[in-house]
């Protein structure tokens, strides 16, 4: 039985869908990552199951008991949101261990949880201290502390990263999903930053606009996108637009601007039919110089440069003046690549996602919101 099953959820503000026929289950125990920029739905989503808001339609079932009318209180859930929502006349300490007194865990026990938590977020020597004389962050993971304190078997975490240094949240997000494998926690965990969405998640769902564009393991929405969004959304992609000029059992050639071919693996497409294509920046190769008329092999101007500590990003404009971005590990530069250098870049036809042409165009799919 899943921990947690959503049934055409729909949550409306006004004229807005907040959330627009949300369905989807969440098995014991297991660590979803929900993945979407601001405005895509993701606060409303947690809320929703949280019983903070109710759904205009749909339902929500938690251990297969419909609670959708049921009040935050009476729900084993527990939801960790983006303000801390800390007492500012309680100390660290106290913030901490009201849920599980609330419970009526004796005080013994509740401050050993409580105490075991801080520890976890590095915050066990500022037990006595009030919220208001901690920073941000630190009262971010006050709040992250009191959650994992609170005993709920269903947690709902909200950028619970978001306000912590670089180095921390890398730590603590390890940490995090260690804690709630070893605690047998079902976690449902808000983010706008992929790379903590594919480190921490046993499944990645991605929102757009309020509706679930993907839901799969981390291999599979970064490497079997099924939309364009989620393509660009999860990872660095190039899109370019084309015509399908033929196709074999083998695959198709694509025709680009100015006539422009290149060979993909993809034959589900008609022969005239618009498609997008689209290649991950890490499966991009780029040499110094042309090299002949090679399959998926194109010429062009390198137009940017950038540095990013352990690769190089290289953008080039095509000779048909379209764009598409590599992506090269820094140990496999061998030949230094200015601005203004003419190159070849090149891709497997393996490595390449095909989609129907969208109706908005491919600028309105890659749009957020």
């Amino acid at each position: 039985m899943p921990a947690l099953r959503l049934l055409n959820v729909t949550k409306r503000f006004g004229a807005i869908k907040a959330l627009d026929d949300v369905t989807f289950e969440v098995k014991d125990r297991e660590y979803l990552c929900v993945l979407g920029s601001t405005g895509s739905g993701k606060t409303t989503l947690l809320r929703s199951i949280a019983g903070i808001l109710h759904p205009d339609d749909g339902d929500v079932y938690l251990d297969g008991e419909k609670v959708t009318e049921i009040s935050a209180e009476e729900r084993n859930a527990v939801y960790v949101p983006q303000t801390y929502a800390l007492f500012p006349h309680m100390t660290i300490l106290e913030n901490v261990v009201f849920g599980p007194l609330a419970k009526n865990t004796s005080r013994g026990i509740a401050e050993e949880t409580a105490g075991r938590m801080l520890k976890l977020v590095r915050l066990d020597k500022r037990a006595d201290a009030y919220p208001n004389e901690l920073s941000g962050g630190m009262q971010q993971r006050v709040a992250l502390a009191r959650g994992l304190a609170s005993g709920a078997k269903l947690l709902l975490l909200d950028e619970p990263l978001g306000a912590l240094d670089g180095r921390l949240r890398l730590e603590l997000r390890t940490k995090l999903r260690k804690l709630a494998k070893e605690s047998n926690l079902t976690v449902i965990h808000v983010t706008h930053d992929q790379e903590e969405a594919m480190t921490i998640g046993d499944r990645i769902l991605v929102l757009r606009k309020g509706k679930l564009q993907q839901l799969g393991t981390p291999y599979h929405v970064y490497n079997r996108p099924e939309k364009i969004f989620v393509a660009n959304f999860v990872g660095n992609t190039t899109f370019l637009e084309a015509i399908v000029k033929t196709r074999s059992k083998e695959g198709s050639t694509l025709r680009l601007r100015e006539g422009l071919t290149v060979r993909v693996r993809d034959s589900s497409f008609e022969t005239d039919e618009a498609v997008i294509l689209s290649i991950r920046e890490e499966n991009t190769s780029i040499m110094p110089e042309p090299k002949g008329d090679e399959p998926n092999r194109l010429s062009g101007e390198v137009t940017a440069v950038h540095f990013l500590g352990s690769f190089i990003r290289y953008v080039v404009m095509l000779t048909n003046g379209d764009v598409i971005a590599a992506r090269v590990p820094i140990k496999e530069v061998n030949t230094e690549i200015n601005k203004g250098d003419w190159v070849s870049i090149s891709f497997d036809p393996m490595n390449t996602h095909i989609y129907e042409y969208p109706t908005l165009g491919l600028q309105g799919e890659l749009e957020a919101n």
